[in-house]
């Protein structure tokens, strides 16, 4: 089985926040494959390199955290349809970027991993299954 995990979840690993809800996905996502946007790929480097600017993270631990997610079974999609990420942006109050992840899901017909309250709202919406819960 695969599943869409937004860029919220993962940080929570790079950074061993604890969120109980993302470390049981990043256990379920060992033996999966996650699926996400191209634009994942952006965000999680961008936040990375600002924890570096901020000195709250090094170069060496962007590396290494890198080179853990390189080896998950994580497939880009590159082909978003845009009208729908659009509609989803706009009737849900949500960023473009979440909106892609939840069209993903859709589209896929796969679960959604998040921790941000508004995409897990509107995902519910859409009849998606959420993985991820609450921040603390």
């Amino acid at each position: 089985m695969a599943l869409v995990a937004d860029a919220s979840i993962v940080l929570a690993w790079a950074f061993e926040e604890a969120f109980p809800d993302a470390e049981a996905t990043l256990r379920r996502i060992r033996n999966e494959q996650i699926v996400v946007p191209t634009l994942w790929w952006f965000e999680i480097r961008n936040v990375l390199v600002l924890k570096e600017g901020f000195g709250r993270w090094t170069p060496d631990r962007t590396a290494l955290f890198l080179s853990v997610l390189a080896q998950l079974a994580i497939r880009l999609d590159g082909a978003p349809q845009e009208a729908a990420v659009l509609d989803l942006a706009r009737r849900h109050h949500l960023t473009v970027y979440d909106a892609a992840y939840l069209e993903l899901a859709i589209r896929e017909r796969l679960p959604l991993a998040t921790l941000d309250r508004a995409l897990r709202e509107a995902a519910r919406t859409e009849a998606i299954s959420v993985i991820a819960g609450n921040r603390p």
